[in-house]
């Protein structure tokens, strides 16, 4: 019924002819250097599910900070920020909302004028953080449609925004298809897909793929849960510091390391065993013509690991956790084979642990979990 709903919500924004439909993908859509490929027209709507709550990722909090002949450079107080996936068939992706008081502060404008004041930037948050038939306050999990007027790029993603201004014509506005739809479900990923531990082309250890069939291209946007972590470095593990201080970096183990930005609620203690970590996976190259490097993950959930394990049992089932969904069960017919194939038979969820039960009257074979990308 959630998704009727919204598929009729959005036929009948199509049918008043005021706004362009638009998908994630065509919106996200880059070059080989990383760079949009997106010709920008506006009125723009997507429609898509709200992956976090307005105070997760950045402090709206108004703080007004003059321009002041260049002492309030790149101060720019309160941010809101959230992020939208497709659920439409045929699209993927996704994309951020943003908003800053201070745009006077950016050194090409340096004017306190272009700025939001205290109490006109309160009216904007409650504005794009409120349906504005109903009143509902958004929180993940809500479908929505946002229509845009503006947008820039930037590291490696196109952004939703007022490009920089407070002129109204460049509002953009979000509006509720139906709340509390549901969080898409975490794709499943390792390091090894979106990680080389050697330099790639570009000059980087990310895997760039222009065309987002594979690499960190294919999730950007997008909720997923990377699987095997360990940290490296817990500086940025805290909940009350400006979005630049919030990184710290974890390994698989491999060779491969990335970095996670912590969110503004509390995950607790940082994790010292290997963990699962479910989240935004965003890119920041800090580039504005290099956009083949810089993934990263907004964290939201951490999990311990389960262990790549096999349990045997005295009946012939073998059983592996339910999280290693990027495991593979292959087998050998002798220990000193080295043909591993893969078993045909189909692995059932049951409790929580993937079950394949294999055939008594067979031979007799040797078992291995094999992680694939």
């Amino acid at each position: 019924m959630k998704l009727n709903l919204g598929a009729l919500t959005l036929a009948a924004l199509l049918a008043g002819g005021s706004v362009r439909a638009g998908t994630f993908q065509n919106l996200e859509a880059v070059d080989t250097n990383g760079f949009s490929t997106w010709t920008a027209s506006f009125p723009l709507t997507v429609t898509g599910v709200i992956l976090n709550d307005t105070g997760e990722m950045l402090d709206s909090t108004p703080n007004f900070i003059p321009w002041d002949n260049g002492a309030g450079i790149f101060q720019l107080g309160g941010e809101w920020q959230v992020f939208v996936q497709a659920v439409w068939p045929g699209d993927r992706g996704g994309v951020g909302c943003w908003m800053g008081q201070n745009y006077g502060n950016l050194p090409w404008l340096h004017s306190s004028s272009l700025s939001y004041p205290d109490a006109t930037w309160v009216a904007e948050v409650a504005r794009v953080s409120h349906d504005p038939a109903t009143g509902h306050p958004f929180r993940k999990g809500d479908l929505v449609s946002v229509t845009a007027n503006g947008s820039l790029f930037y590291g490696g993603m196109q952004n939703i925004n007022e490009e920089h201004s407070i002129d109204p014509a460049l509002d953009f506005t979000i509006s509720l298809v139906s709340s509390d739809y549901g969080l898409p479900a975490p794709e499943v990923i390792s390091l090894s897909s979106v990680i080389s531990p050697n330099l790639s082309p570009t000059g980087h250890y990310d895997i760039f793929d222009p065309t987002r069939a594979s690499g960190g291209e294919h999730w950007q946007g997008m909720r997923v849960r990377i699987n095997g972590l360990t940290i490296l470095s817990t500086t940025g593990w805290n909940t009350n510091a400006d979005w630049s201080a919030r990184f710290c970096t974890a390994t698989d183990g491999e060779g491969r390391q990335f970095p996670l930005v912590h969110p503004l609620y509390d995950l607790g203690p940082a994790p010292t065993n290997q963990f699962d970590a479910t989240g935004i996976f965003l890119q920041e190259s800090g580039s504005a013509t290099d956009g083949t490097f810089g993934y990263e993950l907004f964290v939201q959930e951490i999990a311990p690991s389960a262990p790549a394990a096999l349990a045997i049992a005295m009946k012939p089932v073998i059983t592996w956790p339910g999280s290693l969904s990027n495991y593979q069960l292959q087998s050998r017919d002798s220990l000193t084979s080295t043909n591993w194939a893969p078993v045909t038979n189909a692995a059932v969820l049951v409790n929580g642990q993937n079950t394949v039960i294999l055939d008594p009257k067979a031979a007799h074979k040797f078992y291995r979990l094999q992680r694939v990308q």
